[in-house]
């Protein structure tokens, strides 16, 4: 990349106001605050539940970051089939999409719950799959309010 594409990319960005990806960037500063907002989600849940476990901060870091890699792979497994049910133009196609939605949702919690093991081990526990549930729920509850508000912030800005 020439230095004349960075300042077009660089210009294109600051007028659009959205973030484009380029070849050296891969982590939008959004992506650092979903991480941050999954922490401290994460060590609440430690606190309020002797099941959920988390032996040190490290290992809580880097456990809120596998959990925004899979859940971000999750939300867009889950927008593409909603996609597919939308445009479906059949009835049965429209119904295997549907199940396999419907597969999707605990199956992911499933997916959180064996990932943590295989990756942390004994060291990182997050309950069953309640625990799990509740968890995933808070999450992205506290990730669409942190997005809700810096676009509120970025639409009072301009």
């Amino acid at each position: 990349m020439t230095i004349d594409q960075i300042r077009r990319a660089v210009q294109f960005t600051q007028r659009s106001g959205r973030y484009r990806y380029t070849r050296g960037m891969r982590i939008r500063p959004i992506d650092l605050v979903d991480v941050l907002v999954y922490l401290i989600v994460l060590e609440v849940f430690t606190q309020l539940f002797p099941d959920v476990i988390s032996e040190t901060f490290l290992l809580a870091l880097l456990t809120a970051i596998l959990l925004k890699v899979v859940l971000e792979l999750v939300l867009r497994v889950k927008k593409n089939i909603v996609a597919r049910i939308r445009s479906a133009e059949t009835r049965r196609v429209r119904t295997v999409n549907a199940l396999t939605l419907l597969l999707l949702l605990p199956g992911s919690k499933f997916l959180v719950l064996e990932l943590v093991d295989l990756v942390f081990g004994d060291a990182v526990r997050l309950g069953g799959f309640f625990h799990v549930t509740a968890l995933i729920i808070v999450l992205m509850l506290a990730r669409g309010g942190m997005r809700r508000a810096f676009r509120r912030t970025d639409e009072s800005a301009a």
